[in-house]
């Protein structure tokens, strides 16, 4: 675990610090949201001065939903104010980035340029690459199933209660991650999901954060019917090249894809932006996500990973993927 090996340098930087600024990546969903909220719970109960930065202006449902519930309980600011919010000596202010690792995926890729390299904390699960960020600390646990696990260890580690409703955040992001304990799932994963549940935590509550609308689950099976079979085992599916498309939506596509007979890796590709192609990606672990997509600029871990291609289209996209994936093979 690679937290309980950082442990005395994370206490360290949590210690000497008066303001933290939490931040994850862009298109929230609840592993980042999850664990940024369970980290700033943390943070009060420590007496810390702290706000999330969020930049996003529209979310998916299950972040909808939950910034609904918290309206009010939570310092919450844009990447703008982060310089007036700032504690008068600026090395008693660090930056922790959660579920995220490389600068262009982040909340705000200015916002790292307002620290120093030994104010910033990276606690994340997917891989480093190219542009990951410099941090006098980064914990990179590319074996552990999520990063509201590692939040949830964080609090064990410190052996604090959590209010249920944070313990259920923090569930919710491990659920999301894992595809309901399918992928990236070993036993310190369910003895996670034992400990928020011993607090609290609402598998009920789970499930309401966690829920579809029927009109996009009917989309996204739409996006299914669209499918190539590569060595009876790699799904590539292509969504219309006249629709945009969800980040969440993508990545359910993609999770869906590995629930059938003989499939061990899974990628969808589908605009997300006006001149944005998506690919959300998921391996039962034959394959290695992370490797694969860091070519087109993406990234992740073995198991999940994503891309996003600016000014290319679905066809050129795909034919770029399927030339690695060949290389892969041979």
């Amino acid at each position: 675990m690679k937290l309980y090996e950082n442990k005395k340098k994370l206490k360290q930087k949590l210690n000497s610090s008066k303001t933290i600024f939490i931040m994850a990546h862009k298109e929230l969903d609840l592993d980042a949201l999850g664990s940024s909220i369970g980290l700033y719970t943390i943070l009060e109960n420590l007496n810390k001065n702290c706000f999330l930065v969020i930049d996003d202006t529209i979310h998916e449902s299950g972040v909808s939903k939950v910034f609904k519930e918290l309206e009010g309980c939570l310092n919450i600011i844009n990447s703008k104010e982060i310089e007036e919010n700032f504690y008068i000596r600026k090395k008693k202010n660090l930056l922790i980035i959660l579920d995220v690792n490389k600068k262009e995926l982040v909340q705000s890729s200015d916002a790292i340029d307002l620290f120093d390299k030994e104010s910033i904390v990276i606690l994340d699960h997917h891989e480093l690459g190219e542009t990951s960020i410099e941090a006098g600390l980064r914990v990179i646990d590319n074996d552990i199933s999520s990063t509201c696990e590692i939040i949830t260890n964080l609090v064990e580690m410190y052996k604090m209660e959590l209010d249920p409703y944070y313990a259920t955040l923090l569930l919710s992001g491990i659920v999301l991650d894992t595809n309901n304990f399918t992928l990236k799932t070993n036993s310190e994963t369910y003895y996670a999901a034992y400990y928020l549940s011993s607090m609290g935590a609402s598998t009920k509550k789970v499930q309401y954060l966690l829920k579809q609308d029927l009109k996009e689950y009917i989309e996204r099976q739409k996006v299914i019917t669209n499918v190539d079979i590569i060595n009876n085992k790699i799904a590539i599916a292509k969504g219309s090249p006249y629709m945009i498309y969800r980040r969440e939506d993508i990545a359910k596509i993609a999770d869906t894809l590995l629930f059938f007979n003989d499939i061990e890796a899974s990628f969808v590709i589908a605009r997300s932006a006006s001149k944005t192609i998506a690919i959300s990606a998921r391996s039962l672990g034959s394959y290695n996500i992370s490797s694969i997509l860091n070519p087109l600029g993406g990234g992740g871990n073995k198991t999940v990973g994503a891309a996003r291609i600016n000014d290319s289209t679905i066809s050129k996209v795909e034919a770029k993927l399927k030339q690695i994936l060949k290389k892969e093979e041979e």
